[in-house]
């Protein structure tokens, strides 16, 4: 194991407990004994631990107290229950009070250590995701944009080598990949992250009005300009100017726009009077601007300016990996936002939003996620609560995710089976638990049917 997952064993019965732990211990485990429940609680109290297993029934302290201090203390540790065949209901409510599996007395060695590996890839999925987390909102204030696939984590070490610089960037990606979240990342962790951050929006504006917000005007430049009013360029001096879709933006403004970055100042509309501006440029746009230069719509000289580092995001549909994890953030997002409970996702929605091929991109899941969020009514999202469009793709089946399906056709049964079980687990980023749940069979029949197909 990369990192020791440290448990706590807890049974009145020590030659029980010691067994226990020295089983665990022979394959990586950390393990702490505690032979009664009231020094498990001490120990709870002193120690972290990732996983504590714990007698349902002991003198004094039982495990329904050592769960509860757990939960109170430990909040992430996941909580195994050990029961005889007598206490089995008791078990069930020790589950339903937030343990994560039971085991039954006597022990079966191989399923003990399968028990404690679930919990342990529980763990390390938890960890993990703490980490990205810190990475991404610490490291580069990616606030809601999150992302463990490789694709993201070359798009964050990237960041990592550009952000200290001044140098002008372009990002490039469809629309919805999160291109301004990423502006403002590089911003935060600049040198200018104590300026202004002003970003613009190059599609949204007539030729006339955009010249006036990139560089401003004086009192009587044109019809309505009734005082002198500084551009975005001025505004965001010392700091940093994101403009948005800069591939819309018209030939003659790109010609201005080159003379403000080779130069350093800026004219306002209505006065030949220039005006130093010490400002990072970070651009962006979703078309392919080799092709607009090719058409005679964008200045290559222009071009070259912007592109000193570029960065690419990818589609969400090339991401999938990261689509549990968005999923999981926007619901705690909107839950909280909108005051609901939601206690989590059917297999069924899940298995639709994972599909789903996202032509909006993270933009997209995220209004969907909201949607759903706002419209639910008991607490759990189901298809009930999908959007329109995505209730269709739940009623026909068709979530428009990997290709190939036709291909299936006239194919044995066998065949079939196994493409389906490979590709949910492609969506699932490999995670075994999310995959049977989505396919709604026991781990064990999934981790019998892989072993079949040879798969590690």
């Amino acid at each position: 194991m990369d990192q020791q997952i440290r448990v706590l064993v807890v049974d009145d019965e020590e030659p029980h407990a010691v067994a226990v732990a020295e089983s665990l211990g022979r394959v990586g485990y950390e393990c702490v004994v505690a032979t009664s429940g009231a020094e498990a609680l001490r120990l709870i109290e002193e120690q972290v631990f990732e996983i504590i297993i714990t007698d349902l029934i002991m003198e004094g302290v039982g495990g329904m107290e050592v769960l509860a201090k757990a939960k109170r203390e430990l909040p992430d540790a996941e909580v195994v229950i050990l029961t005889g065949h007598s206490t089995v209901k008791a078990a069930v409510t020790a589950m339903q009070a937030g343990a994560s599996n039971y085991l039954m007395k006597p022990l079966d060695i191989n399923e003990l250590r399968t028990v404690a590996d679930k919990a342990s890839q529980s763990q390390r999925l938890q960890r993990s995701n703490i980490e990205l987390q810190r990475q991404l909102n610490e490291k580069f204030g990616f606030e809601g944009v999150i992302g463990s696939s490789p694709s993201m984590h070359s798009v964050v070490a990237r960041l990592r080598q550009i952000a200290p610089t001044s140098a002008s960037v372009l990002i490039t990606g469809e629309s919805g990949t999160g291109k301004e979240l990423v502006a403002k990342a590089l911003h935060i962790n600049s040198p200018r992250k104590n300026k202004p951050f002003v970003p613009l929006n190059c599609a949204e504006l007539g030729e006339n009005v955009l010249e006036s917000e990139l560089f401003g005007h004086v009192k009587g430049a044109f019809t309505g300009a009734d005082r002198d009013r500084i551009g975005r360029f001025q505004y965001a001096n010392g700091g940093t100017l994101f403009l948005d879709e800069i591939g819309d933006m018209p030939m003659t403004i790109q010609v201005k726009l080159l003379r403000v970055l080779e130069t350093g100042e800026i004219v306002r509309v209505g006065t030949n009077d220039p005006v130093k501006v010490n400002v990072r440029l970070i651009s962006a746009t979703h078309r392919d601007l080799a092709d607009a230069i090719a058409e005679g719509e964008f200045r290559q000289d222009l071009f070259h300016r912007l592109k000193v580092v570029s960065v690419k995001l990818p589609p969400l549909r090339e991401r999938r990996d990261d689509i549990p994890l968005l999923i999981d953030y926007f619901l705690k997002e909107f839950a909280s936002a909108h005051g609901k409970t939601i206690r989590g996702v059917t297999p069924a929605v899940r298995k639709v939003l994972l599909g789903y091929s996202w032509p909006g991109n993270v933009r997209e899941l995220r209004n969907v996620l909201e949607s759903m969020v706002v419209m639910d009514g008991d607490g759990l999202l189901d298809s009930d609560d999908l959007t329109e469009d995505l209730q269709h793709v739940a009623a026909t089946g068709k979530a428009d995710g990997p290709s190939g399906v036709d291909t299936l056709v006239g194919k044995k049964l066998v065949d079939i089976e196994r493409y389906y079980i490979l590709e949910t687990l492609k969506l699932t980023a490999g995670n075994r638990e999310e995959a049977s749940r989505l396919l709604d069979i026991g781990e064990r029949t999934l981790y019998r049917k892989l072993k079949e197909y040879q798969v590690g």
